[in-house]
């Protein structure tokens, strides 16, 4: 048995030595993902006080606030500094810290800062979402319940956080963040991806939103619609262009449409209607529809539908 064990653990470890790229052995710290949900609890909590986790307002509320920050800033540090030195070291990291005097840890800190600081924007820009949602859809019968229950807005939530660090060149944490919300809500918007105010997402199953999409203000979205490449370029290519498709204003896209490709742009105020395959530009106030097939309905004889075979 022993020597059996033996062989297994010696075969393990040459896969290791074949395949580093898939270890991270050299004590180069990585997030951890209950850690990086932790901090995305913190930070839902602070833009949605009182809803998240119970919260009143009262004398304490300016020490209560100041805790949660105090401690959801320090996580975030902390995380953008581990993912910053990892990419530093790492061969295969396409986001590489800029080479500079200031330590890394020196960085991480000025980046939470000033994530901390944009926090308001990022509230002012869900209010408009979660006003989208509310005159968007006549199930929502409050503010509080489409904050708790809609994964378009919980998606949302994350997107718009997880766009700021990537914005800011932090490596892997966007992108994790990015994939827990996908994991709870069915919707994969990427961090890179530039979302104007006031989209909503109905229902949500199966969206995809590519890293180089755009979309303008109070864009309306169903279900399994995908905003994706046409091709996949080379991702090492230095002069990569656009990929994903632009939606301008006051777009409604409806469940099932693919729309493809970098230069692929649909004007404002269009629609896009169900199942639609889209791979070219649309000028604005352009509806464009699936053609059905011709479907045919014959009524059976009643003898014939209930007669056993």
């Amino acid at each position: 048995m022993s020597n059996s064990l033996d062989e297994l653990v010696q075969n393990l470890l040459h896969s290791y030595d074949t395949y580093p790229a898939m270890t991270n052995l050299q004590a180069c710290r990585l997030p951890s993902r209950s850690s990086m949900t932790e901090l995305t609890h913190q930070l839902e909590s602070l833009l949605y006080p009182g809803l998240i986790d119970p919260l009143h307002a009262s004398s304490g509320l300016l020490y209560t606030i100041g805790d949660r920050v105090a401690e959801a800033r320090s996580t975030l540090s902390y995380l953008i500094s581990i993912c910053l030195e990892y990419a530093s070291r790492c061969p295969k990291c396409r986001i590489v810290p800029p080479c500079t005097d200031v330590p890394l840890s020196a960085q991480a800190d000025a980046i939470a800062h000033d994530f901390f600081e944009r926090i308001p924007a990022i509230r002012e820009l869900l209010y408009d979402d979660l006003q989208a949602a509310y005159h968007g859809d006549p199930a929502a019968k409050s503010y509080a319940e489409i904050i708790l229950s809609y994964p378009g807005l919980r998606a949302l939530t994350i997107h718009r956080l997880a766009h700021v660090l990537n914005k800011a060149g932090v490596p892997i944490l966007p992108r994790m963040m990015s994939e827990y919300v996908h994991n709870r809500t069915g919707i994969d918007i990427h961090p890179g991806a530039q979302i104007g105010r006031g989209l909503f997402i109905d229902h949500g199953t199966g969206v995809v939103i590519g890293e180089t999409t755009v979309i303008g203000e109070h864009v309306k979205i169903y279900q399994g619609v995908t905003l994706g490449a046409l091709s996949i370029p080379d991702p090492d290519d230095k002069d990569l262009k656009k990929r994903h498709p632009t939606i301008e204003d006051d777009v409604t896209i409806y469940s099932g449409a693919s729309i493809l490709g970098g230069n692929t742009i649909v004007g404002a105020r269009s629609v896009v209607g169900s199942n639609v395959w889209l791979t070219h530009s649309v000028p604005p106030d352009t509806k464009i529809l699936y053609v059905q097939p011709d479907l045919k309905f014959k009524t059976m004889d009643p003898d014939m539908a209930t007669k056993k075979p």
